[in-house]
Formats: C-alpha cells, structure tokens, sequence
C-alpha cells in the first residue's frame, strides 16, 4: 500500500486522488479528526509520534506534510523546524526502520536562486527560513541515503493547480474589466500538479533512490503572467498593474530571480517533463472559464 504523509495539502490530496484512480491501495493520512477513516488515518506532526502506528501494509510513503508558508517559516522558526525537520526525520526513521521506502518532497528553496537550472548535487545555498529547514532535512536524509536507506528526495518550484485562486480571481477581474495587481519581480516556472503526481507516483512504485527534481523549464513574472491572461481574455492590457513583491513586506528568499532546477534526471528516467509555462497557463485559464 501507498501512503501519502500530508492528505490534506493540495499535493498530497492530488496523489490521493491520482493513486487510487488507478486502482491502487493508497491511505493518506489527515490532521482532521471529521476525515479520519480506513484510507484516511489520523497523523498530526505537531504532536509526538511515540504511539503513532504505520498503517497496516504500508510499502511506500510520500512525505507531503510541511509548514510551506515562508512567512509562517521565518515568524516561527524554532516552532516550524520542530514540525520540517525534527518531527519528520522522526516520522521517516520509524517508516525505514520497517523497511517502507520514503520520497521526501522538498523545494527549490533550498537553493539561493540566483541561477537558473540548478544541478541536483549542487550545494545548498538557501536564503528563506524555509529553504534553510528544507535543506537541514535533506542533509539528515541524504546521510541515511548514504547507509543505503529506501530513501529519496523530489525537490520542486511552484504547482499549479487547474484552479489556482490568484488566476482565478484575475480572470475574474479582467472579465468585468477591473484592474489587477501583479508583481514584477516574482517569478515562477510552474509545474502542473498532475505531472507531479505522476512523478510521485512511478517513484513509489520503483522504490528510486536519489534525489530528483522537477520544475519548468523557464521562469516567467506574475506580470508577464497577467498580461498573457489578459490578451487571451481580450482584455485592455492597461488592466494589469505591475507591483513590487520586495517591497510588499515579503520574507527574506521570497523574490529569487529564478526558480528552475535541472530536471534531466526524471525526464530521462521517467519521461516526464514539464510543459512550457504557457501551456501550464492556458489549461488553468481553460478549467477556469468552464467552471
């Protein structure tokens, strides 16, 4: 059985619901006491796992639980690497001890995004809070890769949803012919969410050892973003305003000039590959006009 760590985050519901379409044995665990059920055990990181039980049958996991938000990483560092580093290496050991491979998804961050395409085995470089605790796990991790460990690492940039509410609200806006806000000084290379179910999916399967990534292939601004939007949708280009995320108050790690990493690995492996940004664009633009 599959066993996707983090059920309730927007990946991890996903490869859930991915996984079990296909018809394969998945549970995915939930901090929510309404949605415990056979598929969906309880798991709550912020609390000891001592009397934790692995779910009966579990061959592989998928760690998608993580405190994301960088603001929330660099107001709490001390509380947030408790639950990004501390808790889940606890929670990995207790899987590998019984023999489960575990595939850690991790981030770009973890990197300082001054360049674009970043080799795998490149060393760490993080600026944000959150690239820093990311980075302290996959050390610890890649230690234990090092003792052959069923581990693997999955690092990625943004995914995109077909229905991501920022777009969703522009296409909003734009359509009645209101103004929107975008930043210039943001970028993204983003990564279709279920391409990235793909990837979590054959690495579990084939129990891949290393680390893998899997991102665009070029970054693009939120600005240039909303003025795409805003031809497709016939829409006055004067709508799109840029704004500045540095001077948004954003943390520190917040605006890297770029977001790619180098994902021959799983491209060459796996035949999987991210579309072009505006291919990723256009089918969110498509799921949100048809909703």
């Amino acid at each position: 059985m599959f066993l996707i760590v983090g059920g309730d985050s927007e990946i991890g519901a996903a490869a859930y619901r991915a996984i079990r379409e296909l018809g394969l044995p998945v549970a995915a665990t939930t901090r929510r006491r309404d949605r415990v059920g056979f598929e969906r055990p309880f798991l709550d990181l912020s609390e000891a796992l001592d009397d934790w039980a692995v779910p009966p049958g579990t061959k592989a996991a998928c760690v998608c639980a993580a405190i994301a938000r960088m603001t929330a990483c660099a107001a709490d560092p001390a509380g947030t690497a408790n639950i990004n580093v501390d808790r889940t290496l606890t929670l990995i050991d207790k899987l590998t001890a019984r023999g489960i491979y575990v595939l850690f998804l991790s981030t770009n961050q973890v990197f300082d995004g001054c360049t674009a395409q970043v080799p795998a085995d490149a060393p760490y470089s993080p600026v944000s809070e959150y690239g820093r605790q990311k980075s302290r796990t996959e050390t610890a991790l890649r230690e234990r890769m090092a003792r052959n460990m069923p581990i693997a690492i999955l690092r990625l940039a943004k995914v995109l949803s077909p229905r991501m509410p920022l777009l969703e609200h522009w296409v909003a806006d734009l359509l009645a012919s209101k103004p929107i806000s975008a930043f210039s000084d943001m970028v993204l290379a983003p990564t279709p969410t279920d391409l990235v179910c793909l990837a979590i999916r054959d690495l579990m399967k084939d129990r891949a050892g290393g680390t893998f990534q899997l991102t665009g292939p070029r970054d693009v601004a939120y600005a240039e973003v909303a003025r795409f939007l805003a031809a497709q949708l016939g829409a006055p280009n004067s709508l799109v305003k840029e704004t500045s995320a540095r001077s948004a108050g954003l943390p520190e790690g917040a605006t890297p000039l770029h977001t790619t990493l180098n994902s021959s690995l799983i491209r060459e492996r796996y035949s999987l590959e991210a579309p072009d940004v505006w291919e990723v664009v256009q089918t969110v633009l498509g799921t949100t006009l048809s909703a």
